[in-house]
C-alpha cells in the first residue's frame, strides 16, 4: 500500500477530526468546535516538540497521530516520544496502514534521538492493544489520569 506521511496542515483538520470520531470511544470524546481545533493546531504547529502527522493514500488523509518529544531527567536524561491520537480510517484497518504509521513514528523518534516511545490506549481498545503488542510494545505500567 502506497501511504505517504507528512506533517499535517490546517486544511487537514476536518478530516483529522473525522478520523478521531470514527469509533464509539472517539465519538464520545470529541466535539469541540472547529475553531477550538484550529487554535490547538496552531499551538501544536508552533511547538518544535510536537508534531501532528497524517498519512495519505491517493491524496486522501487516511491516518493521523500526534508525536510529542519530551526531554526527561530520568532514564539518563533521555528524550522520550509520546504517541497520541493514533487513528486509521476504519475501512483500512487490518491492511497494514497502522503498521506503516507506527513505523513512521519510530523513524521520527529515532531521528530525534529518543530513547523510547510510549503511548496509552483506552482499556476498551482490545484490538489496538494486540496491535501495539505485535509491534513490540510492552504493557509495563499502570496509567492514571485526573480530569482538570
Amino acid at each position: 500500500m502506497d501511504v505517504t506521511f507528512r506533517d499535517a496542515r490546517r486544511d487537514d483538520l476536518t478530516r483529522i477530526v473525522t478520523l478521531l470520531t470514527d469509533d464509539a470511544i472517539g465519538a464520545g470524546r470529541e466535539g469541540a468546535s472547529l475553531d477550538e481545533y484550529e487554535a490547538t493546531f496552531a499551538t501544536i504547529d508552533a511547538d518544535p516538540n510536537n508534531l501532528l502527522v497524517v498519512g495519505e493514500l491517493d491524496g486522501v488523509v487516511v491516518a493521523t497521530m500526534q508525536l510529542t518529544f519530551v526531554p526527561t531527567i530520568s532514564r539518563g536524561a533521555s528524550t522520550r516520544m509520546i504517541v497520541e491520537a493514533v487513528r486509521v480510517d476504519s475501512t483500512l484497518r487490518g491492511r497494514g496502514v497502522g503498521r506503516l504509521l507506527m513505523d513512521e513514528a519510530h523513524r521520527r523518534g529515532r531521528e530525534r534521538g529518543c530513547a523510547l516511545a510510549q503511548l496509552t490506549s483506552d482499556k476498551r481498545r482490545g484490538d489496538a492493544h494486540r496491535f501495539y503488542r505485535a509491534l513490540g510494545y510492552e504493557q509495563s505500567h499502570e496509567g492514571f489520569k485526573l480530569a482538570l
